[in-house]
C-alpha cells in the first residue's frame, strides 16, 4: 500500500523535499532524501581557433561570467556561465572553453572573430570558433528516497502509462533542518521507475528522468550542506570562499530571501558595512546584505536588484546612513570592470550612485 501525503503546510514542514505541481500547486509527495541532487551539469563546449591570449594562460576555472564579444558590432555578446578551460590543444593554436550556455547563445552558424573577457580583464581573442557536440552520456536519475506520495501520484503510478507518468512541470522545493524554505528547482518531471523503499513499508523510492533535471554543481555541495543545516549565525561565514563558491553562497542567500517576509527598519537607521573581504562582486553583495539584514542577509545581487531592495520590503527604509569600513578594498578590486560588450566601467562608483539615489548616505572609512 502507498501512503498518502496531505498537502498542508504542517505536513510539508516535516520533510526536506517536496515535489509540487506548478499548475495547481498540489504536492506529488514529500521525502527526506534526494539522490542525484548534486552532479555535473551539462556544459557547452567551444573550440576557439587562432587563440591569442592577453596576459596569463587561461586554464581551469575562468570565471562565473565569461563573455564572448563578436567583432561584428551589430551582434550582442553572449555568455558562458561558470566557464572552464582545459587550455590549448597540444600542437594547435586552439583554446577550449566549457560553460553553461547563455539561453540566447551565438547566432546560428556564426563563426567570426570574437574577443573574450571575464568582466574584469580581457582574456584573449580568436579568429573563429565552433561548438563541439559532446558524446551522449548516460544521465543518472533524480531519486526521491522514502517518498510519501499524494493521492494524485499514487493514481498515476497505478495507471503506469507513459502519459500518466509524465508529471510535466514541477517545483522541487527544499527546506533546511529547521523546516524553513531555502530554495527550489523547476524541472520537467517524468517518472522512469519506482520501487518500495527501505525507509518504510508505506514509502517508495521514486526515480525521475535525469535528462530533465539540472543538478547542483559538485563544487557547491559544501555550501549547500551548510545552508541545509540552517542559516549562519555570524557575519562573514563566506569570507574565506573563492569567487566561484561565493557566487554559490550568494545564490542561496538570494533564493532564501525571496521566500521569506522582511521587516523594514524605520527610516534614519545607521548601518555599518564590513568591507575587509570585498575583493569580488559576490563579496560586495554578501557584505552589503549582511550590513542591512544581518548574518546570511540579502540586499541585492546585482545593480538592478540593489535598486529594487532600496525601494523597500527588504529590511530598509529611506533615508538612512551607511558607514563603509575598509572601503579601499572594494575600490581596488571593483573600480576597473567591463560591461558584457567590453566597455570599461567603475562598479564601485556605480554602487555608490545607486545607494545615494536610494536614500543611503554613505561614508567611506
Amino acid at each position: 500500500m502507498i501512503s498518502t501525503v496531505h498537502e498542508d503546510e504542517n505536513d510539508r514542514g516535516r520533510t526536506r523535499y517536496t515535489l509540487t505541481e506548478t499548475g495547481n500547486g498540489h504536492a506529488w509527495g514529500v521525502c527526506a532524501e534526494a539522490e542525484g541532487l548534486f552532479g555535473e551539469p551539462r556544459r557547452g563546449t567551444y573550440e576557439l581557433f587562432g587563440w591569442v591570449g592577453e596576459g596569463a594562460e587561461v586554464r581551469g576555472w575562468a570565471g562565473s561570467w565569461v563573455w564572448l564579444v563578436p567583432e561584428d558590432e551589430a551582434l550582442d555578446a553572449w555568455l558562458l556561465e561558470d566557464a572552464e578551460s582545459v587550455g590549448q590543444f597540444p600542437g594547435t593554436d586552439s583554446l577550449v572553453f566549457t560553460g553553461l550556455d547563455d539561453y540566447e547563445g551565438p547566432p546560428e552558424g556564426h563563426m567570426g572573430p570574437v574577443r573574450v573577457h571575464d568582466g574584469h580583464r580581457w582574456l584573449g581573442s580568436c579568429r573563429a570558433f565552433t561548438r563541439i557536440l559532446p558524446p551522449e552520456q548516460a544521465t543518472p536519475p533524480l531519486v526521491l528516497r522514502g517518498l510519501a506520495p499524494s493521492d494524485q501520484l499514487r493514481t498515476a503510478l497505478m495507471k503506469g502509462t507513459r502519459r500518466a507518468l509524465d508529471l510535466e512541470e514541477a517545483a522541487f522545493e527544499i527546506r533546511d533542518d529547521q523546516g524553513e524554505p531555502l530554495t527550489d528547482r523547476l524541472l520537467w518531471t517524468r517518472v522512469s521507475a519506482w520501487h518500495p523503499s527501505s525507509y518504510g513499508t508505506d514509502l517508495i523510492d521514486l526515480e525521475l528522468d535525469g535528462k530533465l533535471f539540472t543538478p547542483v554543481p559538485e563544487y557547491a555541495r559544501p555550501i549547500w550542506e551548510q545552508w541545509l543545516a540552517g542559516p549562519p549565525d555570524t557575519s562573514g561565514a563566506w569570507a574565506r570562499l573563492d569567487t566561484r563558491r561565493r557566487g554559490a553562497w550568494l545564490d542561496l542567500v538570494r533564493e532564501r530571501a525571496c521566500r521569506r517576509a522582511h521587516h523594514d527598519r524605520p527610516a534614519h537607521h545607521a548601518y555599518q558595512l564590513d568591507g575587509r573581504h570585498i575583493t569580488d562582486e559576490p563579496g560586495l553583495y554578501l557584505a552589503l546584505g549582511e550590513a542591512v539584514n544581518g548574518p546570511g542577509g540579502y540586499f541585492g545581487g546585482c545593480l538592478a536588484a540593489l535598486d529594487d531592495c532600496l525601494r523597500g520590503t527588504f529590511g530598509y527604509t529611506a533615508p538612512a546612513t551607511l558607514l563603509w569600513r575598509d572601503a579601499a578594498t572594494a575600490r581596488e578590486h571593483l573600480s576597473e570592470t567591463l560591461t558584457p560588450d567590453g566597455q570599461p566601467y567603475n562598479l564601485f562608483a556605480e554602487i555608490l550612485d545607486v545607494l545615494a539615489e536610494g536614500g543611503m548616505n554613505v561614508t567611506l572609512a
